[in-house]
């Protein structure tokens, strides 16, 4: 997911650094490349190029040195708990991908071994959903770049499926539908925003946080084009019952399909609770989708996707292509990209094998079990399920009967301050405006780690009950007026700003971050 960039105008490139403060010219520098040292050059008297090109260049020591410096403001990704995103992989593995950055992954006759290597993939992954493998079954998948383009792949072919089916029968196909919870990530309001279907939502209430079977069957009608159940919420990680919306639909012989969303759960359920019934051993269930670079252990972006057989994959939305030589099926939102996340997969897969991944999630349940038991300790109100029946996070909220002055999102700030980054959420609709806090468990998130957040979050909440409400509120203010100073920066376009048209922009949810 990429953000809108405004390009300033000439009024705009020309402001002062800050308001009021007039621009003051550095004094001119010896025109000479450097020598001694980077920051004995010009170039570290000068305004890094920010809107327009450079008219020269500059040696490659500086630029690496002007830019890395630059991204030293950026936020530690270890201590990043908002994010589902890998930031830990092996040294050989971060070798192998670096070697492969050339790669164009698109070229099959130049590239053949990484084409093989993504067919590997999508065996290993499709099987470890149990996708079927008798002689005469067809499983198909795909890598994608992550999981939203994963899900625009599968809304795209159950749209195509039943207008196929509705022409056929002689029925209308201009009133497409698809349920969901209010709780999905936002990829899936722009599939359906992008692609002409009407979002049917489950709405979660202020004490179930997911969708409920019964409800999401009978939102189903002929216009229905397939149901999202996600295995793990971003809000919560709690696990949707994809077995009882199957079975219901099996009960009421209702002609429709499903689609679990795996993003995050994918890589953590086979080995955490491989009993649980929600991948293709359901019979309603037709693709799946997953983010290698959540629990696959993947750096960003890759993704995968498997269809239970080649008739929930229209074949009219395959291009066989003949690219450098080489016949190919493609059908993907995207085309040329490198190899490397690939790659990186692989190497997970063989490198760690089911008991590998079985014991990093294990141990990431463990520790999502131990911060949760603590923080309840604490005074706050657990959200997120235990023992591994959700994902590895840890979902809180304040007690209200501790009657506190302050909200979540001050002590999200608070933490900040000590270099946490812990985002707190508005949650879905209908939630009567429920408020949380949200802690992700990564595979580098380790006890000793957790017992610092745990030490650094009691901290914060001494700091807070010390402060007195309209000090709080006015630090607050001071926070979202200096936006450098409280790490966020200024994205969007103003064009764009306040729209009305999402869960957000209706309803005032804010999404989890992925």
């Amino acid at each position: 997911m990429v953000h809108l960039a405004q390009i300033p105008n000439d009024d705009h490139t020309t402001k002062p650094l800050v308001e009021g403060l007039k621009k003051v010219e550095f004094e001119s520098v010896e025109d000479d490349c450097f020598t001694t040292s980077v920051y004995a050059s010009k170039f570290a008297a000068r305004d890094l190029p920010k809107h327009e090109m450079p008219e020269h260049e500059m040696p490659k020591e500086v630029a690496y040195r002007m830019i890395k410096d630059d991204l030293s403001l950026d936020g530690n990704p270890m201590l990043n708990l908002a994010s589902f995103v890998t930031t830990y992989m092996e040294k050989e593995v971060e070798d192998l991908m670096a070697e492969s950055f050339s790669k164009n992954f698109i070229d099959y006759e130049e590239y053949p071994q990484s084409a093989d290597i993504q067919n590997r993939c999508v065996s290993m992954i499709g099987r470890l959903f149990n996708a079927p493998t008798d002689p005469d079954a067809a499983a198909v998948g795909t890598s994608t770049v992550g999981s939203s383009e994963a899900i625009m792949l599968a809304v795209l072919a159950m749209k195509k499926r039943w207008q196929n089916q509705r022409r056929a029968a002689g029925k209308d196909t201009s009133n497409p539908n698809i349920v969901m919870s209010s709780a999905v990530q936002v990829c899936w309001e722009k599939a359906a925003r992008y692609f002409e279907v009407e979002e049917k939502y489950v709405y979660c209430t202020k004490d179930r946080y997911v969708i409920d079977p019964e409800e999401t069957v009978k939102l189903v009608d002929e216009n229905t084009i397939g149901i999202c159940v996600i295995l793990g919420t971003t809000y919560t990680g709690e696990y949707e019952d994809a077995k009882a919306v199957n079975d219901l639909l099996i009960k009421g012989n209702i002609d429709t399909v499903i689609h679990i969303d795996a993003a995050s759960g994918g890589f953590v359920a086979p080995f955490v609770v491989p009993e649980l019934e929600w991948d293709f051993r359901l019979e309603k269930v037709v693709s799946i989708n997953t983010s290698g670079h959540k629990y696959g252990l993947v750096y960003p972006g890759v993704g995968w996707i498997v269809w239970r057989a080649p008739e929930y994959l229209p074949k009219e939305l395959v291009f066989n292509i003949n690219y450098l030589g080489a016949d190919q099926s493609s059908f993907t939102l995207n085309f040329s990209k490198g190899a490397s996340q690939v790659i990186g997969q692989y190497y997970q897969l063989i490198r760690l094998g089911k008991h590998g991944y079985r014991s990093i999630m294990s141990n990431l349940t463990r520790t999502a079990d131990y911060l949760s038991d603590s923080l309840e300790q604490l005074g706050f109100i657990i959200m997120s399920q235990k023992s591994g029946t959700g994902l590895p996070l840890v979902a809180f909220r304040l007690d209200e009967a501790a009657d506190k002055h302050f909200d979540e999102f001050a002590l999200a700030h608070q933490l900040r301050e000590r270099g946490w980054v812990v985002p707190a959420y508005t949650m879905a609709p209908h939630t009567e405006d429920l408020k949380m806090l949200r802690v992700v468990v990564r595979e580098d998130f380790s006890k000793s780690r957790c017992d610092q957040l745990l030490t650094d979050i009691k901290l914060c909440l001494q700091v807070l009950d010390n402060m007195d409400k309209q000090e709080i509120k006015t630090r607050e203010e001071y926070v979202k007026q200096h936006v450098s100073h409280s790490h966020k920066a200024r994205h969007g376009h103003h064009h764009y700003k306040k729209e009305k048209h999402s869960l957000q922009g209706k309803t005032g949810k804010t999404h989890a971050v992925c």
